[in-house]
């Protein structure tokens, strides 16, 4: 079935988190439902819609903002009471708009997270999961990394509280009182649960998570294990839709809203995209996306409801600069009929027209009006303050493994006018096809440390900028971004972000032992603590918070190249171990300058294969050829696009030659992509050249012409001359 779904705007309120749009339960089958909104000024609205105006059930002023909503009621009961959680506040009301609970759970962190389970409490700060039964403390937990969403399997049919942690550390982490029961490993890190059809399915234990580079994933969590039943990444066939963007996923839902009696999956993401999936061949496969709607700003709440007009299915979604809308299934042509070519408009919809025009004017007075205030003012001979206006900026950087890149996004709520990025290490600027900015080069200096200048300019009404970057390892320093927004005065926010020296590398949870490994180990008079802040220095995804055990062990993965990395470090000793020998020098050169500059003396010692130099190699081998290929093909589709001009029948050419001209426009998109990649390719091969050389002691710079002479001819060549070259 395809989807017509139109966007309705209700109203507009403040900044909103995740999860503070909530639906209450309805009271008769496709009856209006009351929505209630909690905003980043501190207000709590419950709402109805009547002839398509917003009506205000009540308002209640907390004075803090709100970072999450969420709907309770004793287990078996309707659950039509509301939960808010602000700084380390909870409070309840009734739908009438009736304070009912005052609780302050006195942690030492905000609330970031909050579920209710009948008369239990469940709320989550950044590293601190607390349980409360009654208002009373039941259970504790202190977490290695940062906790994005906490959620409980449904008491009724599991017959016991099963709390579920969704942490930065790609872990979900199933909790029995203040103990961790187990601990299921994700593909990337979640940022937000749901129970699966709302309910956990047929037996309560099925859970869906979401996570921050676009992914979504169904599992089976039983009493000692899990059971991983499909992921859905966006890559595959989707019949009538492809998906093409990952943002990260941000609220899920279940709704029927293609009628055939079973729930669909509603997705918001905070690349601005809506989405209805629907289990065609119910939960054992994955999802098919039925349909998608992009709003340009974060999605932060999706649920399916019946809010505009009785009997109409929507999805109710609100954005991170606060617009409260339906994504409806009313068809928006009912009150217009045409007769005779000419359009009549319904007598309700001539009303909502002159109101909209009645409410423009009276908006452009009093922006006339204010404009002619300030002006005066800054003109007036007394001496006045020009208070510099403050704006929030959403930002977010991280890496995505599929194409070895970081997305930086950047969200204002108020339009952008430009954003200057500049960095102190050689970065590369990927295409983004959403982008509708304008991007321009300034010339730089390198030796004064500036290697980037590039400059956005928005369009109008653009509040939302992603920027697709890739680094190159062992080149680590600083990226800023200068966000100016279209206000009156001109200011300008600093958002700065550190480039790591391993910034390519992604957090794993295996590790293979049997590859050929290259061994640095690190000893001296440092602390876990000293030592932890090392390897944060030089590696991404890493807790900020020192490990509580007395020895840390993390995992690592080369989203470039598939080596791995593992790090084993405690007070006095450290140990790295990679099939990369490149890793190993970086890792070595850093550590040793941070040891330096805190004064503490290491005792180094390397243990190098040679097996992992011929290893990196053949990693290295199909990505070559492949680049290779590519650049190849890009240089004759000009030659072959003039001959096809001429010639009408082109059948006369190669299957190889006809290939390129078929997919000419494809193969270009795909080598403007990655405009850099091939020598990219070339300064790994080079760098793994001078490190293997280096560990002995020999400078082979000299020999670097005749390494990419031998690049140069690589396709006519084979993976042994450059393996001879390497040995030799």
């Amino acid at each position: 079935m395809q989807l017509n779904l139109t966007r309705v705007d209700y109203l507009q309120v403040g900044l909103t988190s995740s999860h503070c749009v909530r639906v209450l339960p309805s009271s008769g089958a496709k009856a209006q439902q009351k929505v209630v909104v909690g905003d980043h000024d501190g207000l709590v609205q419950l709402f109805t819609m009547r002839k398509g105006e917003p009506q205000l059930g009540f308002r209640a002023d907390i004075e803090k903002l709100v970072t999450r909503v969420e709907l309770g009621g004793a287990l078996g009961t309707v659950r039509d009471k509301i939960f808010v959680s602000s700084g380390n506040e909870v409070r309840g009301y009734t739908k009438k708009g009736k304070q009912f609970l005052g609780f302050d759970t006195n942690l030492t962190e905000e609330i970031k997270s909050m579920h209710i389970s009948g008369s239990d409490l469940l709320v989550c700060g950044n590293h601190i999961y607390n349980h409360y039964h009654d208002c009373q403390d039941a259970s504790y937990f202190l977490a290695p990394d940062k906790i994005n969403d906490v959620i409980s399997l449904p008491a009724e049919k599991m017959k016991a509280l099963v709390p579920i942690l969704a942490c930065e550390d790609r872990l979900l982490r199933v909790m029995s009182g203040s103990d961790v029961l187990y601990s299921v490993e994700l593909p990337s890190p979640p940022s937000s649960l749901q129970l699966f059809y709302n309910d956990g399915g047929e037996n309560g234990d099925q859970l869906l998570y979401g996570t921050s580079d676009g992914k979504i994933g169904l599992v089976q969590l039983g009493r000692g294990s899990a059971a991983h039943r499909w992921v859905y990444d966006g890559t595959s066939n989707t019949g009538h839709i492809t998906a093409s963007h990952h943002g990260g996923v941000i609220s899920m839902d279940h709704y029927d809203m293609t009628g055939d009696g079973v729930r669909d999956l509603l997705v918001g993401r905070d690349d601005g995209h809506i989405e209805v999936f629907a289990y065609e061949d119910g939960d054992e496969s994955e999802p098919t996306l039925k349909f998608s709607l992009a709003c340009n700003e974060s999605v932060t709440s999706v649920q399916g409801a019946v809010v505009g007009n009785s009997g109409y299915d929507e999805i109710v979604a609100s954005t991170y600069t606060g617009w409260v809308f339906g994504v409806t299934s009313e068809p928006m042509d009912r009150h217009i009929s045409s007769e005779s070519g000419i359009v009549h408009i319904s007598q309700e919809s001539k009303q909502k027209i002159q109101k909209l025009r009645t409410e423009i004017d009276e908006l452009q007075e009093r922006v006339l009006k204010e404009r002619d205030q300030y002006q005066a003012a800054t003109q007036s001979a007394f001496p006045g303050i020009s208070a510099v206006p403050f704006f929030s900026v959403n930002d977010k950087m991280t890496l995505n493994r599929s194409d070895a890149s970081y997305l930086l996004s950047l969200e204002v709520q108020t339009a952008v006018d430009n954003v200057l990025l500049q960095s102190d290490v050689p970065i590369d600027l990927l295409d983004v096809e959403k982008n509708s900015a304008v991007v321009s080069y300034s010339t730089c200096d390198p030796e004064s440390g500036n290697f980037l200048l590039a400059t956005y300019r928005c369009q109008a009404n653009t509040t939302r900028l992603e920027v697709r970057i890739r680094t190159i390892e062992g080149q680590y320093g600083t990226l800023q971004a200068y966000i100016t927004p279209r206000l009156q005065p001109k200011c300008c926010q600093v958002r700065q972000y550190r480039i790591k020296p391993l910034s390519l590398h992604s957090r794993i949870h295996s590790f293979d032992p049997n590859r050929p490994y290259n061994i640095l180990t690190l000893k001296g008079q440092f602390t876990l603590p000293e030592m932890h802040a090392w390897v944060v220095f030089c590696l991404p995804e890493l807790p900020e918070r020192t490990p509580a055990e007395e020895q840390a062990e993390f995992t690592f993965v080369s989203t470039f190249l598939d080596t791995q990395l593992q790090c084993i470090y405690r007070a006095g000793e450290a140990v790295f171990k990679s099939d990369n020998i490149s890793t190993i020098s970086i890792l070595k050169d850093v550590l040793t300058k941070e040891a330096t500059r805190k004064k503490v003396r290491l005792d180094i010692s390397c243990e190098v294969s040679e097996d992992s130099v011929v290893h990196a190699l053949h990693l290295l081998h199909p990505r070559l050829e492949a680049q290779l290929m590519l650049a190849k093909q890009v240089s004759l589709i000009d030659a072959l696009r003039e001959l096809g001009s001429h010639e009408t029948d082109t059948s006369f050419l190669s299957p190889e030659y006809q290939h390129i001209l078929d997919n000419a426009d494809e193969l270009m998109a795909q080598y403007r992509k990655q405009p850099c990649h091939l020598e990219r390719l070339y300064g790994m091969i080079t760098d793994l050249y001078i490190d293997k050389f280096k560990f002995k002691g020999v400078n082979v710079k000299s020999r670097v012409p005749q390494l990419l002479e031998i690049l140069d001819n690589y396709g006519s060549l084979d993976l042994q001359h450059l393996v001879n070259f390497f040995q030799s």
